[in-house]
């Protein structure tokens, strides 16, 4: 299993639960099937995952595209004949949506993890924490290489 595409994973029942249950990897395996390979899934298990996301998936996408609307109304109201009022009224309503598509997300991610065994989360944890020291591993290389190069430029990091 590869350990970016499970940490990716992780990423995306936060951020994308929809597009986690759409997304196939070459050969088929969409990223439960990956994350059951990663850390162990049964059947079963698996089975509530792809519950889970499809159940609040479709509404954390429905959110997300309206919130997407709002963005681009209020960039319509950007201009020397703005609207106060309007502007604040779409800051207001984006916000609602955004704080909505955060609480399902993060109610989504923790549905998820509960129908993990404590040694399944601690060995995503695990591997979560290899994946965070392998970026930055390569992030200080790229660094040096740049350093090295003549590039002086500030780190991602």
């Amino acid at each position: 299993m590869n350990l970016i595409k499970t940490i990716a994973l992780l990423g995306a029942i936060v951020l994308a639960p929809s597009a986690l249950a759409q997304m196939t990897a070459p050969g088929g395996e969409d990223q439960v099937d990956q994350l059951a390979e990663a850390i162990g899934l049964t059947d079963s298990q698996q089975a509530e995952v792809r519950a889970v996301i499809d159940d609040l998936g479709p509404q954390i996408e429905a959110l997300q595209e309206q919130a997407e609307g709002v963005q681009v109304e209020l960039r319509s109201h950007v201009g020397h004949d703005y609207d106060e009022s309007a502007i604040r009224a779409g800051a207001a309503r984006l916000g609602e949506l955004t704080g909505e598509v955060t609480a399902l997300s993060l109610l989504l991610q923790s549905k998820v993890q509960a129908v993990f065994t404590a040694e399944q989360r601690q060995e995503l944890e695990v591997q979560a924490q290899r994946q965070r020291e392998m970026q930055e591993q390569m992030m200080r290389q790229q660094f040096q290489q740049q350093q090295q190069q003549g590039q002086p430029q500030q780190p991602d990091w």
